[in-house]
């Protein structure tokens, strides 16, 4: 019975030690990139989820607000596009912009046009610089917010004086409209402004912070008063979320480039990529350095080096550089044996005359045989190698 044996591993084989070494920066960026995801996952875990939504029950969502008005008769209604708010607009209807900065300024302009006349009830909660102006025409927000929370009203506005302190402590507004109520004020700036519409009887109001809407401080201080005052003074209430992928008020004339259409998350991914893979090339890349000699891990014998490089020579059809590597190599071979140097074995007028005389020819044959032409096919460079050995083998000849 005859058994089979498993090759074994050759020199040029890697050791597991190499490949350790060679996989080793790999598994760390992996392990990195890991370790990277899982703490921006727990810093990011108390996000405010579902924030100034009367649909979630998040500590920092608004379910709490709504059931309250719901109590009290009014009905919330939660919209996420410009459209739908402007058509929610009316005298009986109070509408709440939860996150007025995210309004760029052409929607700012067409939300305020229609609620400007509407005779309803307006709130902005937390409006910054970006958007309180234009919003709500004549209030400035101060760059510097209030150092405390929970405010004490200080002003002649039925809501607030029912409510009492209350969480308002934000954003701090001035205004130059002398009807204007201003409330809960921090260093003598205002967090809550009311602005009254002459024409009608609509009003606009301006909160500095949104803690009074939050489940979980809605039953601190006065702040479910001071909620159900402010939302629940018509019988419907109309809660818009901004969202940046609104397109219902888009500029059909405005032409966007291939990048504004593309989320900003992605191009930043794009440019970490771009990063993380200009670094593995730095990391990886080959150092300039003196050229270090190193043996052959195996002997390769000389017929297959010949056998090899002739391969290449047919593959690449340069008959022309095989025929001038064999006569070469002929010439050089063969100038020793005739007496003349190897410096001038490849001089016509030195090599031809001495092989003639040892030959006893003309040395026509010879010029055409060493120094002629390159063949013009397979064929013809085969029969060049046969006559090229055939002449070394008559020089040799004692």
């Amino acid at each position: 019975m005859t058994t089979e044996a498993t090759p074994a591993a050759t020199s040029v084989s890697p050791t597991p030690r190499q490949v350790w070494t060679r996989s080793r920066g790999i598994v760390l960026a992996l392990v990195l990139l890991l370790a990277g995801a899982a703490v921006l996952a727990v810093l990011r875990s108390d996000a405010r989820h579902g924030a100034l939504d009367p649909r979630s029950g998040d500590p920092y969502g608004s379910r709490a607000v709504a059931e309250l008005l719901a109590g009290h008769g009014v009905s919330t209604r939660v919209v996420t596009t410009l459209a739908e708010a402007r058509t929610a607009a009316g005298p009986d209807t109070t509408l709440l912009v939860a996150a007025p900065d995210l309004l760029t300024e052409r929607r700012q302009r067409e939300l305020r046009s229609v609620t400007a006349d509407s005779g309803g009830r307006t709130v902005l909660v937390a409006p910054g610089t970006w958007s309180v102006e234009t919003l709500a025409p004549g209030v400035t927000a101060d760059p510097a917010t209030s150092r405390g929370s929970t405010l004490d009203p200080d002003c002649a506005l039925p809501a607030a004086q029912n409510a009492g302190s209350a969480d308002t402590g934000g954003i701090r507004y001035t205004t130059t409209r002398p009807d204007a109520d201003e409330c809960y004020p921090s260093n003598r700036l205002a967090t809550l402004v009311r602005v009254p519409d002459p024409a009608s009887d609509g009003d606009t109001v301006v909160l500095g912070a949104p803690d009074i809407f939050h489940n979980d401080r809605l039953d601190e201080e006065g702040n479910a008063s001071l909620a159900l005052q402010l939302l629940g003074s018509r019988p419907h209430l109309v809660w818009y979320l901004p969202s940046l992928f609104d397109t219902s008020a888009a500029d059909q004339d405005e032409e966007k480039s291939f990048f504004d259409l593309i989320p900003s998350g992605w191009l930043w991914g794009t440019l970490q990529l771009f990063v993380a893979a200009a670094l593995a090339a730095l990391w990886r890349a080959r150092r300039l350095g003196p050229l270090v000699p190193e043996a052959l891990p195996v002997a390769i014998r000389a017929s297959e080096t010949v056998e090899g490089r002739a391969r290449l020579y047919r593959k690449a059809d340069a008959r022309d550089r095989a025929a001038t590597a064999l006569r070469s190599t002929t010439r050089t071979r063969l100038a020793p044996l005739v007496g003349v140097p190897v410096t001038q074995a490849h001089t016509p007028e030195t090599l031809l005359p001495a092989l003639s005389a040892r030959l006893h020819g003309d040395g026509q044959p010879l010029h055409a045989l060493l120094f002629g032409p390159p063949p013009a096919d397979d064929p013809g460079l085969i029969t060049l190698a046969d006559q090229l050995d055939a002449l070394e083998r008559e020089v040799r000849r004692p």
